[in-house]
């Protein structure tokens, strides 16, 4: 009796060891997942899930049965569409429903329950510009939404003097009384590939310079 004693004597650290450890492990890995966002949500964060419109898209606006209002119209550079009856509509910084709701709410002023829809036919308006020391610097017309990283392989990636740590993407947005101003984000490429910082600031935006010094 008294070596089964010894031996459950002998097991106690073992076993309180065990769960130490195991708690230790389950709460480092709760405090390490609080540091950065789960993957699945900084995805859904850098990837809009609809296209937003911009200056020289394509659209094809129809309103139900009347061939007369519906017409396919190109977003001029102030961000408008013209349309009969109703004028001038802003169309850029929204998406294809959101103007289908702006024109329909605008044409029930003359026509009662209106029924539109807006479709995007060719998106000319997602342009970013590489400037720097990248391989083929330039102008470059994107179809989907493209990372920081991916628009510089499209410039051909870096040349052998790149200060890659240096990073910069110039961007224009709107203050609060619809001013435009230039903001100047930095991009540190060791930051880019280690997955740190806000995962917005790595999609490219319509209109975007990215400065390679």
């Amino acid at each position: 009796m008294r070596a089964v004693s010894v031996h459950r004597i002998s097991m106690q650290p073992v076993f309180v060891s065990l769960v130490v450890c195991t708690i230790v492990i389950f709460f480092g890995a709760v405090g390490c997942q609080q540091g950065l966002p789960p993957k699945s949500e900084a995805s859904s964060r850098a990837y809009p899930t609809e296209f937003l419109l911009g200056p020289e898209d394509v659209l094809e606006v129809v309103v139900f049965r009347n061939q007369d209002l519906s017409r396919q119209v190109v977003v001029r550079p102030d961000g408008m569409i013209s349309m009969p009856l109703i004028g001038d509509v802003q169309a850029a910084g929204l998406t294809a429903d959101q103007l289908a709701e702006r024109i329909t709410k605008r044409l029930k002023e003359f026509k009662e329950n209106p029924a539109v829809s807006v479709s995007v036919k060719e998106i000319n308006s997602y342009n970013v510009f590489v400037l720097g020391e990248v391989i083929r610097p330039g102008k470059y017309q994107l179809k989907s939404y493209t990372t920081l990283l991916q628009a510089i392989s499209l410039a051909g990636g870096f040349t052998p003097y790149a200060a890659k740590n240096k990073l910069q993407v110039v961007r224009h947005i709107r203050n609060g009384d619809g001013a435009w101003r230039e903001i100047r984000l930095a991009m540190p490429y060791d930051d880019i590939l280690k997955g740190q910082g806000d995962p917005d600031y790595f999609m490219i935006k319509a209109g975007d310079t990215i400065v390679v010094p």
